[in-house]
């Protein structure tokens, strides 16, 4: 799968450049263009002169930038010696850490939260370091792009390892990733970073006014950069009016959402963040809290079939969807499901999921004296002792 090179567009961006304008001035179509900042082609090597000049880099700190295939140990080599000397630091050391938090963050949705933490916490210990010596405010500003990246891993990484109980410092990486993000000029990472510390009020501290504001925000500093947070802003907008049983800014909210969907386009910087299955997951989720069951039950249903990769993504959507069943009388249907959200959980250690199949368990317990809820009860007990 393609890196998408960050550098490249945020160098970009940084001189004013949209992406129509920058091809007209290396002399390209706007879609060569785009397929260079997601890194499924290269700049010519006779492009590359031209490329340093527009960009205002030298030849070598252009192949920094460009270096989503940076030979591993070359940029090991480099930034040994960088972080022994911090005022050396160079765009070529970034780009390997850039590479690193790129690497780690897009593990983020398959492996245990606990194991990716040492490594991801190294990572943004170094940028911090890093940024403290920057020679000069251009490499500070590709410091500060990878920072935002890697504090907004951190924030998700010790929110689901500590189960969704640490909410401070979930909310102080998160804090630190916005701060970083604003000093780069980047809305995108800003926004994403508003998002995620929006999850911590919803879901964590029950602060759900707090957590609709911050979801508003995203929606509010995505528009000029991202339809794809524009809409992700809305959705968990539209989920805090469901929290807090207000039907109809919710359905409202989630009409925001699915016209800003609409609007995406190939070159949005956030469209790796963006699935299909992602309006209706949050639909059915909003169902679920207005009380209508048989709705959410009909979507969860779907989106659970769509949902195959994304595991702990899946093991959410099998928790809501037997929350669904429970709430309408069908154990049966609630045990298959629940059973399919926990060999999720074991195999990711997801804390949205977590949460989830521990509410169903409770909720299961007008049944706790038949055969298959006890079956249950034992797999949730053993899952809490490990």
């Amino acid at each position: 799968m393609p890196t998408r090179r960050q550098r490249l567009t945020q160098r970009r961006k940084s001189l004013g450049f949209s992406q129509e304008s920058f091809a007209h001035a290396v002399g390209v179509e706007r879609s060569t263009v785009v397929r260079w900042e997601l890194g499924e082609t290269e700049p010519r090597p006779w492009q590359r002169p031209k490329l340093a000049v527009i960009l205002k880099v030298s030849l070598e700190e252009l192949e920094g930038i460009l270096s989503s295939y940076m030979d591993g140990a070359a940029g090991l080599d480099r930034l040994e010696f960088v972080l022994r000397n911090p005022v050396a630091v160079d765009l070529v050391a970034v780009a390997h850490l850039a590479q690193e938090v790129q690497r780690l963050t897009a593990e983020y949705d398959t492996a245990l939260s606990a194991s990716l933490l040492a490594a991801a916490g190294q990572c943004h210990s170094h940028l911090s370091l890093l940024r403290n010596h920057a020679p000069n405010r251009r490499i500070r500003r590709e410091l500060c792009v990878s920072i935002a990246e890697s504090a907004t891993l951190m924030g998700q990484l010790v929110w689901d390892a500590s189960q969704r109980r640490d909410h401070a410092v979930s909310a102080r990486y998160f804090d630190q990733a916005v701060s970083a993000a604003r000093e780069a000029g980047d809305p995108v990472l800003e926004a994403h970073a508003h998002l995620r510390k929006g999850f911590v009020a919803l879901y964590g501290t029950k602060e759900l006014k707090e957590g609709l504001r911050l979801c508003h925000e995203t929606a509010i500093v995505g528009e000029s950069a991202s339809q794809v947070l524009v809409g992700l802003g809305f959705l968990h907008v539209g989920e805090a009016h469901a929290m807090l049983g207000e039907r109809r800014d919710c359905e409202r909210a989630l009409g925001a959402a699915g016209e800003a969907f609409a609007r995406i386009r190939d070159d949005d910087e956030a469209v790796h963040m963006f699935s299909f299955s992602q309006f209706d997951r949050m639909a059915g989720s909003c169902y679920l809290f207005l009380g209508v069951h048989d709705r959410a039950e009909k979507i969860l249903a779907r989106t659970a079939r769509e949902l195959v990769q994304w595991k702990k993504s899946r093991s959410i959507v099998l928790g809501n969807l037997t929350l669904a069943h429970i709430r309408q009388g069908k154990p049966e249907e609630a045990c298959g499901t629940l059973h399919e959200a926990i060999d999720l959980v074991e195999a990711t250690r997801g804390g949205g999921g977590l949460n989830i199949v521990f509410t169903a368990g409770r909720e299961l317990s007008p049944w706790r004296h038949e055969p298959w809820a006890r079956e249950i009860s034992d797999r949730l007990f053993a899952l809490m002792a490990a």
